[in-house]
């Protein structure tokens, strides 16, 4: 067993694995950064319009509306670094508010469907049989029945629990024909005892990697379903795209002209989950030892 030290010069080998962490790491901060961005802005260019900026509240991702402004949705300024949306919202607002709440959905998501996936796999691989025959059909099902136009956030966990589940049951029967599973047999350990004990244990970190890509579908799953307005969500960066699509800004010239209305969420939906991909690639490698080159 390798240490952590040992571990991390190995990761530290993997540039595109870096990539990934630095990605991440910038868009935690940056979503952790957004209470202080409506202060700064204030600070530095609301103060000869104090008694608007209380009124409409323009950093507010959900209600905010600048007044001073025309006509909506505006161009990035030194006021709005990414323009306004067409309701008159601060666009860089939406997306710091939204980023968090991209953590948490993918990161749950992931979770629930590992949890899941790791428990039943290594359950279908211990009893074999009718118990295997079950969760695999099951499994192979949630995995090919999966469309675009079928795509809800409960049909994403579904399979990424059948993908999953696959997998990790592959990785679980080599475990259960290792000496130390019959041992514990005969020692007169309990089939449940042996699956949380022995065979959960070692395949934890294939389900850690596998959550890394769980994470990039549930943001993507999530965003799709924003886009096409199915979900009821306040604010995300999916939603940001589809308050530009409904109100007309995503046809023919209007895409170019009012870039900002869909560019940023779209740029950071596809650096994030770009991001938990490639962490998930460079732990790959560092947990199978056949794709790792020396």
């Amino acid at each position: 067993m390798r240490s952590f030290r040992q571990n991390w010069e190995l990761f530290k080998e993997k540039k595109i694995a870096l990539f990934g962490l630095g990605v991440i790491i910038f868009f935690a901060i940056f979503g952790a950064l957004y209470p202080l961005y409506p202060v700064v802005m204030k600070n530095l260019f609301w103060k000869n319009d104090m008694d608007l900026y209380d009124m409409y509240t323009p950093y507010d991702p959900i209600i905010g509306f600048d007044a001073t402004i025309y006509s909506h949705p505006s161009p990035p300024s030194l006021k709005h670094p990414l323009g306004t949306d067409p309701l008159g919202r601060d666009v860089l607002s939406q997306l710091m508010y939204s980023t968090p709440r991209e953590f948490v959905l993918g990161i749950t998501a992931a979770l629930i469907t590992v949890i899941i996936g790791t428990i039943i796999g290594a359950a279908s691989a211990y009893f074999g049989g009718l118990v295997d025959t079950f969760f695999m059909r099951l499994a192979v099902s949630a995995f090919i029945e999966l469309t675009l136009f079928k795509l809800a956030l409960i049909i994403g966990l579904i399979s990424g629990f059948g993908s999953i589940t696959i997998v990790l049951k592959s990785q679980a029967l080599t475990v259960k024909v290792r000496p130390f599973i019959e041992a514990a047999k005969s020692a007169g350990a309990s089939d449940g005892y042996i699956i949380f004990k022995h065979i959960i244990p070692n395949i934890l970190p294939l389900s850690f990697l596998y959550m890394m890509f769980s994470v990039t579908n549930a943001i993507f799953s999530e965003a799709v379903l924003s886009f096409l307005g199915l979900v009821n969500i306040r604010m995300s960066w999916g939603i940001i795209i589809h308050t530009a699509q409904a109100n007309g800004y995503l046809i023919g010239s209007f895409i170019a002209k009012y870039w900002w209305l869909w560019a940023p969420p779209g740029v950071s939906i596809t650096l994030l989950c770009s991001a938990f991909y490639f962490l998930g690639r460079g732990l790959e490698e560092i947990i199978n030892p056949r794709l790792r080159k020396r």
